[in-house]
């Protein structure tokens, strides 16, 4: 029963509330965020990157609720919480039998999107991840993410496992918005140089596994929109080189361009230019 009444609470004004809080309380992060939208759009006034920034701690505050009630949530209750668009798209890419790769970003609600494909199609997927420094926390996240059959492959020495999924049909699915300081290419994000995993286009190369774009976007009434976008065409070419960053490139485009249609969703508390521009976090 105490569970249930959890499930039910409203996570669009408690989230709400809570990223108010931290908009004020956090500090550390809440610099971060702020020089993150300075960075990214100088054009802007301070006023405008203010309000947009107390939207990120909101989204943030609601997104905190969100995988806590995920964590007691039955498959059928996470299935409702989801609209789905685009599925053309990933029906596609996975009759290529082939595996799938399913790029995203940290935006909208990603924790929950990634469980609409055992929910919603009974399917399970493999997250790649990187292990939090708590063991409290990760054994938490780990537990919530895996309760519906989808499984965790973290970052380090990985590659092998992903091509096996891969070659075996399984669906990856990897976030590709973190900067990377070890094995990264350097791209352009918001017009300014930063750093990405070039894995995604080397496993696809490799493997000639269709990239899908798929992002979960929080609507207006808290419903969840599963975007699974057209596939990014993949660069090959005699130069590996080229085409790794090539197709680095091309995923970060289509992060980009969804972030800039929704940008109080987006994760901007990360060090996201660290690598090239570290004053900003100092």
């Amino acid at each position: 029963m105490l569970k249930q009444l959890v499930v039910q609470l409203p996570s669009l004004p408690i989230g709400n509330a809570l990223g108010r809080a931290l908009y004020f309380l956090d500090i550390p992060h809440h610099r971060v965020v702020r020089r993150n939208l300075a960075f990214a759009y100088p054009e802007h006034s301070d006023s405008q990157r203010r309000r947009l920034a107390r939207r990120v701690f909101q989204n943030y505050g609601i997104n905190l609720v969100d995988l806590f009630k995920l964590s007691l949530m039955r498959p059928e209750e996470v299935a409702g919480r989801f609209r789905l668009y685009g599925i053309e798209n990933f029906r596609q890419a996975f009759l290529q039998k082939r595996g799938l790769i399913a790029v995203s970003a940290h935006m909208g609600s990603w924790e929950f999107g990634m469980q609409a494909l055992p929910c919603i199609f009974g399917m399970n997927l493999t997250a790649v991840a990187k292990k939090f420094k708590s063991n409290f926390v990760e054994n938490w996240i780990h537990s919530t993410r895996t309760r519906f059959g989808n499984s965790i492959l973290y970052k380090k020495d990985s590659l092998a496992d992903m091509t096996k999924i891969l070659r075996q049909g399984g669906v990856l699915a990897i976030l590709v918005d973190m900067a990377r300081r070890k094995d990264g290419v350097d791209v352009r994000f918001f017009g300014k140089k930063a750093t990405a995993t070039p894995a995604v286009a080397m496993l696809a190369l490799r493997c000639r596994t269709p990239v899908l774009p798929v992002f979960c976007i929080r609507e207006p009434d808290g419903l969840l929109g599963i975007h699974a976008l057209p596939a990014v065409e993949m660069r090959r070419s005699k130069d590996l080189r080229a085409d790794l960053v090539e197709n680095t490139q091309r995923i970060t485009d289509v992060v980009e361009r969804v972030v800039r249609e929704h940008p109080e969703q987006w994760f901007w508390l990360m060090h996201r230019w660290k690598e090239h521009y570290p004053h900003l976090y100092q």
